[in-house]
């Protein structure tokens, strides 16, 4: 991991829905090359916080850079921050009439301006990353979930991202589905690629994770290694949560 200034820098970040604070002073460092996974209760802000990162949710107030950089609030620039950092959604929001290769090698070519011939040799090589090279020029509906969930991952992959955020990848999904999933965001994690998770998955948590965050009511209560935070977490709250997840 190259040391230096962290890639994603929150600092006293507040974001309110109405009356309810669903984001309280939240601060939190991601290192490059980092794999910090985000759990806690639903409503405790999970998403809201994933979804800061790339300025999809405006905040009320505190800051965020992003490799050095204050995030953009409109515009070009905030374009240009969305190619540097992929998001993977619950839903897979997949062009429905485009098929899944189109769907990969639309941004490199509209944003980045890349030539469709590259921008498709490095979308099928991508698509035999994610191992669904053999699906390339079918469309959306005729993959299963686990399939155009992989296939999102290869589409924001293209963009060449610094880092990726991944928002309950998996939750939508068939249990069978699961794994097929969280096998290619492992193999990410292992080749250094920097990202932020919120994810109900535990064992991916304990096994790719560099840090287990852990929130409650839109603050962040714990932050800790894996192994320190499954073994022995430190608030109340975690171990309640942890106690009514882990024994199911």
């Amino acid at each position: 991991m190259a040391k230096g200034e962290p890639l994603i820098v929150l600092d006293g970040v507040n974001k309110w829905f109405g009356p309810l604070h669903v984001l309280d002073g939240v601060s939190l460092s991601v290192g490059r090359g980092e794999v910090v996974v985000v759990i806690g209760p639903s409503g405790s802000g999970k998403s809201t916080l994933c979804r800061t990162i790339n300025r999809l949710e405006p905040i009320d107030s505190g800051t965020i850079t992003f490799d050095g950089q204050p995030l953009p609030a409109e515009g070009k620039a905030l374009a240009r921050l969305r190619s540097e950092v992929g998001m993977v959604f619950q839903s897979f929001n997949l062009f429905a009439h485009k098929t899944i290769l189109e769907n990969v090698t639309l941004g490199p070519v509209k944003v980045r301006g890349e030539k469709p011939a590259a921008a498709r040799e490095r979308g099928l090589a991508l698509l035999d990353r994610v191992g669904i090279a053999n699906q390339a020029d079918k469309y959306p509906a005729q993959l299963s979930g686990g399939q155009q969930q992989r296939a999102a991952i290869a589409r924001a992959l293209a963009m060449q991202p610094k880092a990726m955020l991944f928002d309950e990848p998996t939750s939508a999904l068939d249990p069978e589905m699961v794994g097929e999933v969280l096998d290619v965001m492992t193999s990410l994690a292992s080749e250094g690629m920097t990202m932020v998770v919120v994810t109900h998955e535990m064992g991916f948590a304990r096994h790719a994770a560099n840090r287990v965050i852990f929130m409650a009511d839109g603050q962040l209560v714990e932050d800790a290694p894996p192994a320190e935070f499954f073994a022995n977490p430190r608030s109340e709250r975690a171990k309640d949560f942890l106690s009514k997840i882990l024994t199911h």
